[in-house]
C-alpha cells in the first residue's frame, strides 16, 4: 500500500489581491477628502474669514468624498475574491 504525501497548504490571506488593491484605492480617496478639508487659515489671528472657512469645498465636498471613501472601503472588504480558474486541458 503506497502512502500519498500530502503537500502542506500554503497560508491563504483572508482577501484576494484585488480586494487589497481596492482597499488601497479607498484609503487614497479618504486621504484626498481630508486634504480637501485643510486650509482657511488667516495670516492675522485677529481677523475671522468666514468665507474661506465655510467654503463649499470644506463643508460639503470634502465630507462627501470621505464618506464615499469609507463606503468604497466597505465594498472592497465585502467583495468576494475571484476563484482561480483551473484549466481542464
Amino acid at each position: 500500500m503506497a502512502k500519498i504525501k500530502e503537500e502542506p497548504k500554503k497560508p491563504e490571506f483572508a482577501l484576494g489581491k484585488e480586494n487589497y488593491i481596492l482597499l488601497i484605492i479607498g484609503f487614497v480617496i479618504i486621504i484626498v477628502g481630508f486634504l480637501l478639508m485643510i486650509g482657511g487659515r488667516s495670516d492675522d489671528p485677529n481677523v475671522f474669514n468666514g468665507k474661506e472657512i465655510f467654503s463649499f469645498r470644506r463643508i460639503t465636498l470634502a465630507p462627501i468624498v470621505v464618506l464615499f471613501g469609507f463606503l468604497f472601503e466597505i465594498y472592497a472588504i465585502m467583495k468576494k475574491p475571484r476563484e482561480p480558474q483551473e484549466n481542464a486541458s
